[in-house]
């Protein structure tokens, strides 16, 4: 499955990734569609069997803060604000969910099933030394470590840093003199912003958040679960020619893959967003090489001679985005000249005929003139081929070589006005690009 990986209509950012059992759970926020504010009041599971990433299964919704289609308030005596950013982990047999509600203390709420649904435990027990810093700081987006050992860690925090230790026997109670704030530093070398998610891997403690530059996620590395962090470095950039936005996620061990899980920004808003995944590498040393986002998902490659939709684009320059138009239609809008779309990456196989290809490219005229060029490996790649963007909706058909083995494809779009009018005409959109595919 492409990024994004879940279903086009649904929108999970923040997500935490859990392996229980045989199945792996992603545990997130709910965004809205065209919604003004961030996440929903309600939380929603997915879950996919670890030998099948491609087949995900929603579990509906887990956790409410307002009645909602026949289920009831889980907080209803409490707050009806929007659920922000949770974490899940499994403790004695049970499944234990934190999260932050908008303007209120976070929460922790149980379950005998990973996909829930879960009911309130209570909010944090905080001592009274403690409650003033804590009353905002310490609930903002949650992440739990559940050690060895048996104790539990929340890290969460927003411009600082926080971590309690809260009490096993409960998992509500926050153990007197454990609380510590900016663990991780607010300036350099960690420049901590937001989205703390703990993992352990063999004796060394990951902290996974985003620094100031928030379209980034990046880690730091202790030998203790109350630190000292030492900062590690990028792990992946939303940001980087793509519209940016705030990014939220976590790593992740699927049998013997690592992934980090992340989110990207539709609708030419930072509210909408839409999960995806990378595959990294952890080395020997610990290190996590930083790795580019793609758009490939949990796959190793994709074809090209399957339709290709819009949205899977991991390269958006000039201005143009991707919009959610209706539950079946995703087209990348606000196309100028000058603007780039980009894929990566395609596995065209091994054959040598020199036939040819030919590539059809499905379009939403916007009643102008325009080429569209198209190159492998980069903007400035390869050109394969070029074709004629029309007034009115059609599908592009542009022969190109043979092309054999693992490329990205770009595609640069350009004025087709020459005339005293080209200026006022360029600033209007050239097209809608729909999806493509490869025919031989």
């Amino acid at each position: 499955m492409p990024n994004p990986y879940l279903p086009a209509w649904e929108h999970i950012p923040d997500g935490e990734p859990r392996v229980f059992g045989d199945r792996v759970y992603i545990y997130g926020s709910h965004d809205r569609v065209a919604s003004e504010d961030f996440c929903d009041f309600k939380l929603k599971v997915w879950s996919a069997s670890v030998d099948d990433l491609n087949n995900w299964v929603c579990h509906g919704h887990a956790f409410h803060t307002k009645a909602d289609g026949g289920h009831e308030s889980d907080t209803a005596a409490w707050t009806s604000r929007e659920l922000y950013a949770p974490d899940v982990v499994e403790k004695d047999g049970k499944y234990y969910l934190y999260a932050y509600i908008v303007g209120s203390e976070g929460c922790a709420a149980v379950s005998e099933r990973p996909e829930g649904p879960f009911r309130l435990i209570s909010r944090y027990k905080v001592s009274e030394s403690d409650i003033k810093d804590l009353q905002e700081a310490i609930f903002i987006d949650p992440g739990v470590l559940v050690d060895g050992d048996g104790r539990v860690f929340v890290y969460c925090g927003y411009l600082h840093s926080y971590m309690v230790e809260v009490n096993p026997s409960n998992m509500v109670e926050v153990i007197d003199g454990s609380y510590r704030r900016d663990f991780l530093t607010a300036g350099e070398p960690h420049e901590f912003f937001e989205a703390c998610s703990p993992r352990k891997i063999g004796d060394t403690y990951y902290m996974i958040y985003s620094p100031k530059h928030a379209s980034r996620l990046v880690y730091a590395t202790s030998k203790s679960p109350v630190g000292p962090f030492e900062y590690g470095g990028v792990i992946i950039d939303n940001g980087v020619d793509y519209p940016g936005g705030n990014n939220h996620g976590s790593i992740c061990r699927i049998k013997d893959q690592w992934y980090i899980f992340y989110h990207r920004m539709t609708n030419n808003t930072i509210m909408s967003r839409r999960g995806c995944v990378e595959r990294i590498e952890i080395l020997e040393d610990g290190s996590i090489p930083r790795v580019e986002m793609t758009s490939l998902g949990f796959e190793e490659s994709l074809t090209p001679y399957r339709e290709t939709k819009a949205d899977t684009a991991c390269v958006l320059k000039g201005g143009c985005f991707i919009t959610e138009k209706n539950i079946f239609e995703r087209p990348i809008v606000n196309i100028l000249p000058g603007c780039v779309i980009g894929y990566k990456y395609f596995d065209f196989g091994r054959d040598y005929s020199n036939t040819g290809m030919t590539l059809c490219i499905r379009i939403n005229g916007c009643g102008q003139k325009g080429v569209v060029r198209v190159t492998l490996d980069g903007e400035d790649g390869l050109e394969i081929g070029r074709g004629e963007i029309t007034t009115d909706d059609s599908v592009l058909r542009i022969k190109t070589p043979n092309v054999t083995g693992r490329h990205s494809l770009f595609f640069t779009f350009e004025s087709g006005r020459t005339g005293w009018m080209k200026e006022a005409f360029d600033k209007r959109g050239l097209c809608q690009f729909v999806g493509f595919v490869f025919c031989k």
